[in-house]
């Protein structure tokens, strides 16, 4: 799961800001529309304004596949969990900045009975599969984003305010090279392609808060569009991946549903803490996290 909140691309949103009601007085709530705290205000949204305290995200959906040809059919059902701390940075020139480090868990589940899978019948091939589940470590932000930045324009912040409530909404859209595929790339392609569609929601007089360095409540939605998944064995058939989930922050692990719970405490003991703050290794995605586990990792590494 991708950081939500991403500069603006234009005011409109911050010019909705007319329309909410005012839990604080103006004098002592943090501004939008300036950039030292456009910036706290992502920060708040993405983790915390506290360095080091941990916030938990847990989601819950489906997924989808869509066939040319015929209906689509419900897959899965999946639940998740992204475990996440911020570092703070301040620069004399830039101002302000953090950058998150994470790791996350996805699991598929039976969609009639919830139980965890671990093998998969493909209806398509009749082929019997192992289900690799989804277990990235890190999923970082690859540098600190500042109030300011280098060319001197100020950070954005990309949310809309109404009757109390705020939700900002992002869209990270990937396309690189398939870590999965061969040498003849640049002849045959091997580029993988994928779409996340993130949207979170908070209440205005907590985010507003200079004082509040961490959110009370916070809701999320988070929706995939994407090539099959590599453990289906699909190989070129056409057709896609569609995930759609909502969820929320949670106090704790403990308050993680089941089956994840469970999985996590057997199988994923170290994704019950984030990464360090100054973690310096390369983002892992659900593609080379598949071929870390077929292939010895210094192969893939490289």
């Amino acid at each position: 799961m991708r950081t939500l909140f991403r500069p603006a691309q234009g005011a409109a949103a911050v010019a909705l800001l007319a329309l909410a009601s005012a839990a604080l007085p103006a004098a002592e709530r943090l501004d939008p529309a300036k950039p030292e705290h456009a910036i706290l205000l992502a920060q708040k949204l993405n983790c915390s304004l506290n360095e080091g305290e941990t916030v938990l995200y847990w989601w819950q959906g489906g997924a989808m596949s869509r066939m040319p040809g015929e209906k689509d059919r419900h897959l899965f059902n999946v639940q998740g969990m992204n475990i996440r701390q911020c570092r703070n940075f301040e620069d004399p020139e830039r101002g302000h900045g953090y950058r998150s480090v994470s790791r996350e868990i996805l699991i598929y589940m039976d969609p009639s009975s919830n139980e965890i899978l671990r093998a998969w019948t493909n209806p398509w091939t009749g082929e019997e599969v192992e289900v690799v589940h989804v277990a990235n470590d890190p999923v970082n932000m690859r540098g600190p984003s500042y109030a300011y930045r280098a060319d001197g324009s100020g950070y954005r912040f990309n949310g809309t305010f109404i009757n109390g409530r705020v939700w900002a909404t992002g869209f990270s859209t990937l396309f690189y090279e398939n870590p999965l595929a061969g040498d003849y790339q640049d002849y045959v392609g091997g580029t993988y392609q994928a779409m996340e569609m993130l949207n979170g929601y908070a209440y205005e007089d907590e985010l507003l808060d200079p004082d509040l360095k961490t959110l009370k409540r916070y809701s999320l939605s988070w929706a995939r569009t994407s090539k099959w998944l590599p453990w289906m064995r699909m190989g070129d058939r056409p057709g896609m991946m569609i995930f759609t989930t909502v969820g929320k922050r949670v106090a704790g692990i403990d308050d993680l549903t089941e089956p994840l719970l469970s999985e996590l405490r057997n199988r994923y003991p170290e994704y019950a803490e984030p990464p360090p703050l100054d973690d310096p290794r390369p983002n892992v995605t659900s593609w080379s996290y598949f071929k870390s586990i077929t292939e010895p990792e210094e192969e893939w590494r490289q």
